[in-house]
Protein backbone atom coordinates (compact mmCIF):
# COMPACT_ATOMS: atom_id res chain seq x y z
CA UNK A 1 0.00 0.00 0.00
CA UNK A 2 2.79 2.34 0.92
CA UNK A 3 4.75 2.00 -2.59
CA UNK A 4 1.93 2.79 -4.73
CA UNK A 5 1.60 6.05 -2.84
CA UNK A 6 4.95 7.11 -2.98
CA UNK A 7 4.80 6.35 -6.71
CA UNK A 8 2.03 8.63 -7.03
CA UNK A 9 3.64 11.35 -5.01
CA UNK A 10 6.87 11.29 -6.83
CA UNK A 11 5.28 11.58 -9.57
CA UNK A 12 3.46 14.32 -9.20
CA UNK A 13 6.65 16.08 -7.98
CA UNK A 14 8.56 14.62 -10.75
CA UNK A 15 5.48 16.46 -12.91
CA UNK A 16 4.88 20.07 -11.22
CA UNK A 17 9.08 20.27 -11.02
CA UNK A 18 8.84 20.47 -14.92
CA UNK A 19 5.80 21.73 -15.79
CA UNK A 20 6.05 25.77 -16.06
CA UNK A 21 2.56 27.40 -16.18
CA UNK A 22 1.44 30.77 -16.93
CA UNK A 23 -0.07 33.09 -14.69
CA UNK A 24 -3.24 34.41 -14.86
CA UNK A 25 -1.61 37.88 -15.52
CA UNK A 26 0.53 36.05 -18.39
CA UNK A 27 -2.49 34.69 -19.67
CA UNK A 28 -4.04 38.01 -19.91
CA UNK A 29 -0.83 39.93 -21.17
CA UNK A 30 -0.93 37.14 -23.85
CA UNK A 31 -4.10 37.72 -25.19
CA UNK A 32 -4.00 41.70 -25.26
CA UNK A 33 -0.73 41.16 -27.26
CA UNK A 34 -2.45 39.69 -29.69
CA UNK A 35 -5.40 41.69 -29.39
CA UNK A 36 -3.44 44.81 -30.18
CA UNK A 37 -2.13 43.14 -33.14
CA UNK A 38 -5.49 43.05 -34.52
CA UNK A 39 -7.05 45.75 -33.36
CA UNK A 40 -4.23 48.19 -34.52
CA UNK A 41 -5.70 47.77 -38.05
CA UNK A 42 -9.62 48.11 -36.81
CA UNK A 43 -8.94 51.50 -34.74
CA UNK A 44 -5.89 52.89 -37.57
CA UNK A 45 -3.53 52.74 -34.27
CA UNK A 46 0.16 52.09 -35.22
CA UNK A 47 1.15 52.57 -31.79
CA UNK A 48 -0.90 49.79 -30.43
CA UNK A 49 0.51 47.49 -33.21
CA UNK A 50 3.84 48.62 -31.95
CA UNK A 51 3.12 48.13 -28.30
CA UNK A 52 2.21 43.88 -29.44
CA UNK A 53 5.14 43.09 -31.43
CA UNK A 54 8.86 42.78 -31.04
CA UNK A 55 10.99 45.03 -33.32
CA UNK A 56 12.13 41.73 -35.16
CA UNK A 57 8.82 40.11 -35.52
CA UNK A 58 8.17 38.60 -38.92
CA UNK A 59 5.26 37.85 -40.39
CA UNK A 60 4.78 34.99 -42.99
CA UNK A 61 1.63 33.64 -45.65
CA UNK A 62 2.09 31.35 -48.83
CA UNK A 63 1.06 33.46 -51.80
CA UNK A 64 0.55 32.28 -55.41
CA UNK A 65 2.51 33.62 -58.83
CA UNK A 66 -0.42 34.80 -60.79
CA UNK A 67 1.57 34.22 -63.76
CA UNK A 68 3.26 31.53 -63.40
CA UNK A 69 1.03 29.74 -60.52
CA UNK A 70 3.98 28.85 -58.60
CA UNK A 71 3.33 28.70 -54.85
CA UNK A 72 5.91 31.08 -52.76
CA UNK A 73 6.44 32.03 -49.27
CA UNK A 74 6.12 35.58 -48.73
CA UNK A 75 7.07 37.91 -45.57
CA UNK A 76 6.00 40.94 -43.80
CA UNK A 77 8.29 42.62 -40.85
CA UNK A 78 7.15 44.59 -37.95
CA UNK A 79 8.05 48.19 -39.86
CA UNK A 80 5.62 47.42 -42.78
CA UNK A 81 2.82 46.42 -40.53
CA UNK A 82 3.31 49.98 -38.76
CA UNK A 83 3.02 51.56 -41.94
CA UNK A 84 -0.42 49.33 -42.73
CA UNK A 85 -1.95 50.20 -38.91
CA UNK A 86 -1.51 53.80 -40.36
CA UNK A 87 -3.06 53.29 -43.19
CA UNK A 88 -5.36 50.39 -44.33
CA UNK A 89 -8.69 51.04 -42.35
CA UNK A 90 -8.18 55.02 -42.77
CA UNK A 91 -11.60 55.20 -44.23
CA UNK A 92 -13.53 52.42 -41.85
CA UNK A 93 -14.72 50.42 -44.52
CA UNK A 94 -11.99 47.50 -43.94
CA UNK A 95 -13.73 45.41 -41.07
CA UNK A 96 -17.19 44.80 -40.15
CA UNK A 97 -18.85 47.33 -37.14
CA UNK A 98 -18.13 44.25 -34.87
CA UNK A 99 -15.23 42.62 -36.19
CA UNK A 100 -13.94 38.95 -35.44
CA UNK A 101 -10.98 38.72 -33.03
CA UNK A 102 -10.98 35.27 -31.02
CA UNK A 103 -8.10 34.90 -29.23
CA UNK A 104 -7.12 31.17 -28.59
CA UNK A 105 -3.67 30.54 -26.22
CA UNK A 106 -2.77 26.90 -27.62
CA UNK A 107 0.17 26.51 -25.41
CA UNK A 108 2.57 28.43 -22.59
CA UNK A 109 5.86 27.33 -21.71
CA UNK A 110 7.61 29.72 -19.05
CA UNK A 111 8.60 33.03 -21.52
CA UNK A 112 6.87 31.28 -24.49
CA UNK A 113 3.59 31.42 -26.37
CA UNK A 114 1.46 30.42 -29.32
CA UNK A 115 -1.79 31.85 -29.71
CA UNK A 116 -4.21 31.24 -32.38
CA UNK A 117 -6.22 34.49 -33.59
CA UNK A 118 -8.96 34.10 -35.43
CA UNK A 119 -10.50 37.25 -37.40
CA UNK A 120 -13.26 37.74 -40.33
CA UNK A 121 -11.15 36.70 -43.46
CA UNK A 122 -8.10 35.23 -41.79
CA UNK A 123 -6.17 32.81 -39.25
CA UNK A 124 -3.05 33.81 -37.92
CA UNK A 125 -0.75 31.33 -35.41
CA UNK A 126 2.01 33.54 -33.36
CA UNK A 127 4.89 32.81 -31.07
CA UNK A 128 5.15 35.04 -28.61
CA UNK A 129 7.92 35.67 -25.86
CA UNK A 130 8.12 37.19 -22.87
CA UNK A 131 11.68 39.67 -22.88
CA UNK A 132 11.98 41.86 -19.73
CA UNK A 133 8.89 41.08 -18.55
CA UNK A 134 7.05 42.55 -21.76
CA UNK A 135 4.89 39.49 -24.02
CA UNK A 136 5.24 40.16 -27.44
CA UNK A 137 5.34 39.13 -31.19
CA UNK A 138 8.14 37.30 -32.68
CA UNK A 139 6.41 34.81 -35.58
CA UNK A 140 3.14 35.11 -37.11
CA UNK A 141 2.08 32.54 -39.91
CA UNK A 142 -0.95 33.38 -41.24
CA UNK A 143 -3.59 32.62 -44.19
CA UNK A 144 -7.08 33.83 -45.40
CA UNK A 145 -9.82 31.35 -45.03
CA UNK A 146 -10.39 31.06 -48.17
CA UNK A 147 -6.78 29.93 -49.63
CA UNK A 148 -7.51 30.61 -53.02
CA UNK A 149 -7.29 34.48 -52.09
CA UNK A 150 -3.89 33.86 -51.58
Amino acid sequence: MKQPILLTISLFFLLTSYVKAQTKQDSLEIKQAALDYIESQHNVKPEQFERSAHPRMVKRTFWTNKKTGKEYLRETFTDAMVLLAETYNQDGTKFPDNPKKEVIILDVFDKTASVKLIADKWIDYMHIVKLNGKWQIVNVLWQFNDSGEH
